[in-house]
């Protein structure tokens, strides 16, 4: 949906930024790689029908819980901006974590971790089968509770941005911003394959329910970020990226004669 409301000026800011980063990579010497970029727009060029669909579903879904809402928050109230931006937030922790915990859900979402190189770009690898993986329903209780849908699809829509500034490795720490706020040194680490390292800071814009639930991690000396997946080798065919885990896990399903295999984290 996100790719869908973008407008020209973003876009061309977005590949300002893109082309900046890139120029700075290759100064600095860290390289950058034009094959894991094609892939990385492929993946966004098949993104747009999915997301198209995606958004019809959702839509359809969010006004039937809205329809059923317990309660309706003003939604030219500024509290309920902020209380929404708190919920919306503290509802995307939870559905980053169990993407990575439930293996139903890390279909989709491996795609994003797909990236051997961490660029601004690779913000834009996401997956195709959100609709799905069903990581949505944790947002369907928010609605339920009062908030607009219009205020629940504006926050996230301003968290995937936000997070696009996260890729990159041409910022360095920021002090005390990142007791509170998601920078990219934390999410530099959430992207890493190092066992040291896997399933940690899974905040959108804030990290502080990393803090409060005990997923925060530093980069130590002497461990290095490895991006990339830890259990797949790299690939440069989006269609292998968009659907390799649903085959591999359905797979193991169907040897399994159970839905176990869906529901354990992933392998």
């Amino acid at each position: 949906m996100d790719l869908l409301q973008r407008s020209p000026l973003w876009l061309g800011f977005v590949a300002a930024l893109v082309l900046a980063e890139a120029l700075w990579r290759l100064r600095s010497g860290r390289g950058y790689d034009p094959r894991t970029a094609l892939t990385t727009l492929g993946v966004v060029v098949g993104n747009i029908p999915f997301g198209l669909l995606n958004g019809l579903a959702l839509a359809g879904v969010f006004s039937l819980a809205w329809d059923h809402a317990f309660v309706r928050w003003a939604l030219a109230d500024w509290r309920t901006w902020a209380a929404g931006f708190l919920a919306v937030e503290f509802a995307y922790y939870w559905f980053h974590r169990a993407s990575h915990r439930i293996r139903w859900m890390w279909a989709t979402h491996s795609v994003h971790h797909s990236a051997e190189q961490m660029t601004l770009l690779s913000s834009l690898r996401l997956g195709w089968t959100n609709l799905f993986s069903a990581g949505w329903i944790v947002y369907v209780p928010l609605v339920l509770a009062g908030f607009d849908p219009l205020l629940v699809f504006t926050l996230l829509a301003f968290n995937l941005r936000y997070q696009f500034f996260l890729h990159t490795e041409a910022v360095g720490r920021l002090g005390p911003i990142e007791w509170v706020f998601n920078t990219p040194a934390h999410h530099r680490l959430h992207h890493a394959s190092n066992p040291a390292y896997i399933d940690r800071n899974y905040g959108g814009v804030l990290i502080v329910f990393d803090r409060l639930f005990g997923t925060l991690a530093k980069e130590v000396e002497g461990e290095p970020i490895r991006y990339g997946l830890a259990h797949r080798p790299a690939t440069a065919n989006p269609l292998t990226l968009a659907f390799r885990e649903w085959r591999l896990m359905l797979g193991d399903m169907w040897r399994a004669r159970s839905l176990r295999p869906a529901i354990l984290p992933p392998v």
